[in-house]
């Protein structure tokens, strides 16, 4: 039977609420008839009229961090060091076995916004869908967030993943965790709040600080994840590889054998 493939990747967009100010991506597009005289440039003597319609190319310029749309996260991004101690690797550096293997989806989105999921929890929801963690599974969290996404609230929606809970994952040999939500941490409207209150700095960003413990990566900005089963899928996250940067961009793919 043919494979079966789920597109767990939002677009590249501009103008909608997927980052905070100064961190969403910018795009000029440029038509057909726009470039006709950049192409006939390349050609001594040629018109722009003399190209079939009067048409050059399309093309977009972008103005982008690597952490705009779905992407990976490398450890380097979470710390300089991992494993204890370990200089972090960057998203060139990241083993490729780790981002092909079998899915399980976890689903918190009747937690609140901002809560911070526990090791106790994860293993709940394990029990629930009767899933033992194997090394190589790819967990992916199904938030509040994903249904947001692009709307004045995402930044604020769905819980995140503590330290304990990320450490439960990779110490049994996860290595590629992914959320829908904008951060595998709760979202830093709510994390402020605590700090506030606590002024503990270890709150912050304690879910990808987890790494300097045991190295992984991460997927932020996830999409249909509620389409997904709990398992009994591959997932497929290759990131583009950009030397020495702490992120690259990902075509997230469910795929269903059968």
């Amino acid at each position: 039977m043919p494979r079966r493939f789920v597109d767990l990747s939002v677009a590249l967009e501009a103008g909608i609420a997927s980052d905070p100010p100064g961190h969403r991506p910018e795009i000029d597009y440029f038509a057909h008839a726009d470039t006709a005289a950049e192409v006939a440039a390349f050609f001594p003597g040629l018109k722009a009229g003399d190209l079939p319609g009067g048409e050059g190319w399309a093309i977009e310029r972008m103005r982008l961090t690597t952490h705009t749309g779905t992407h990976l996260d490398a450890p380097y991004h979470h710390h300089s060091t991992m494993n204890g101690g370990e200089r972090a690797i960057t998203i060139d550096e990241v083993p490729l076995d780790w981002c092909y293997g079998p899915g399980v989806k976890l689903d918190f989105r009747a937690l609140p916004d901002g809560h911070v999921v526990t090791a106790a929890e994860v293993a709940a929801e394990l029990d629930r869908i009767g899933h033992d963690l194997a090394p190589g599974d790819i967990v992916l969290v199904n938030t509040a967030a994903g249904g947001r996404y692009g709307e004045a609230d995402y930044l604020a929606r769905g819980c995140g993943m503590g330290r304990e809970a990320t450490l439960f994952l990779t110490s049994r040999g996860v290595r590629v965790t992914g959320t829908d939500g904008w951060s595998w941490d709760a979202p830093f409207l709510h994390t402020r709040r605590r700090w506030e209150e606590t002024h503990d700095p270890s709150i912050i960003w304690e879910g990808h600080r987890a790494s300097m413990a045991v190295g992984y990566c991460h997927i932020e900005k996830l999409a249909n994840l509620d389409l997904l089963p709990p398992t009994g899928f591959t997932v497929s996250c290759f990131p583009f590889k950009i030397k020495g940067a702490s992120a690259g961009f990902v075509r997230a793919v469910a795929i269903f054998e059968g």
